[in-house]
């Protein structure tokens, strides 16, 4: 019998599993990718009385993989935020998903545990750009503003490091920062003792440094959208560079596009955060997209489908 760990090589992805193998501790096969790699679950080879544990992924955008391995015998535990469709019933699958806008997978495993192991739940809610529900969740913790804030930029110094069309992108592979993390009950100390923190964040700071000398193409009270170009910077800021437009523009939708090598662009939309919905329906207009509420992207937009989409956008978020 094995155990298969299978999530989103996200903040959000990573610090979900944190959780639960520091709650229960367990050797596991990983099976992950870049933040934008979704259908994981076709990666996954399980036989009768294998226990796989599914975090942060679309259920959706793995139905097929999953009834597979059901029906092979595996069971599964899923647990998720993002558009999952009609959700199967199987005796073997127990599932733990809530589209509700401001929960992420870390929430939803937070709460499953009863807190057991909040302060990465907290990690990895900031790292979804969830300020608020980090900030509320916190609130339990008795942390020092400055403690806060660290937690914080862990949060999006994860989530940065997810992003990429391929892992060649990243500054660590998703499957090494979970085995990084894992020896740390508390992410104060990692960020104090291990190095990754400084890595992250020195390329953060460079890449964010480029995005931020970019000009909109389009730019209006409720939308802006920006074209970023070919190169690894633009696709490992392409998130973290739309969560901090957010952010700083609370009732204004953003749609970050990144040129792709192979044509095409690598979409990232943010919903208002005044109002964050629609993200995913927009998205899922077109054939690679998919997401939740308030965030959600496209994998390979084709370039003649441009003009397609920033209407789409141009007419999405209002009120």
């Amino acid at each position: 019998m094995a155990e298969i760990d299978v999530f989103n090589g996200d903040a959000d992805g990573i610090c979900a599993l944190q959780q639960l193998r520091l709650a229960r501790p367990v050797p596991s096969m990983l099976v992950t990718g870049v933040k934008r790699e979704i259908e994981l679950l076709k990666r996954v080879v399980a036989k009768a009385g294998d226990n796989l544990t599914v975090l942060d992924i679309s259920l959706d955008r793995n139905r097929e993989p999953l009834m597979r391995l059901l029906e092979q015998g595996a069971s599964v535990s899923y647990y998720d935020h993002h558009f999952a469709g009609e959700i199967p019933l199987h005796a073997a699958l127990d599932t733990h998903i809530d589209p509700t806008p401001d929960r992420g997978t870390c929430f939803l495993v937070d709460q499953a545990l009863q807190g057991r192991c909040r302060a990465w739940a907290v990690v990895g809610t900031f790292g979804d750009n969830f300020d608020a529900m980090a900030i509320n969740m916190a609130e339990s913790l008795n942390l020092h503003a400055s403690q806060l804030s660290q937690l914080r930029e862990l949060g999006i110094l994860m989530n940065y490091n997810g992003y990429g069309t391929v892992v060649e992108d990243l500054h660590i592979r998703p499957a090494d920062l979970f085995r990084r993390i894992h020896p740390y009950n508390d992410p104060l100390v990692f960020a104090a003792e291990d190095e990754t923190m400084a890595v992250l964040r020195n390329g953060y700071n460079s890449d964010m440094h480029e995005a931020l000398k970019l000009m909109p193409e389009l730019q209006t009270a409720t939308h802006a959208l920006y074209l970023l170009p070919d190169r690894a910077w633009s696709r490992r800021v392409s998130g973290v560079f739309a969560n901090k437009l957010a952010q700083g523009a609370t009732g204004r939708a953003h749609a970050i596009l990144t040129r792709l090598d192979q044509g095409g662009y690598l979409v990232s939309v943010r919903a208002p955060l005044d109002r964050p919905a629609g993200a995913d329906d927009l998205c899922r207009r077109f054939q690679t997209g998919g997401g939740r509420k308030a965030a959600a992207g496209i994998n390979q937009l084709p370039g003649e489908q441009l003009e397609r989409f920033i209407k789409a956008f141009e007419t999405a978020f209002h009120n």
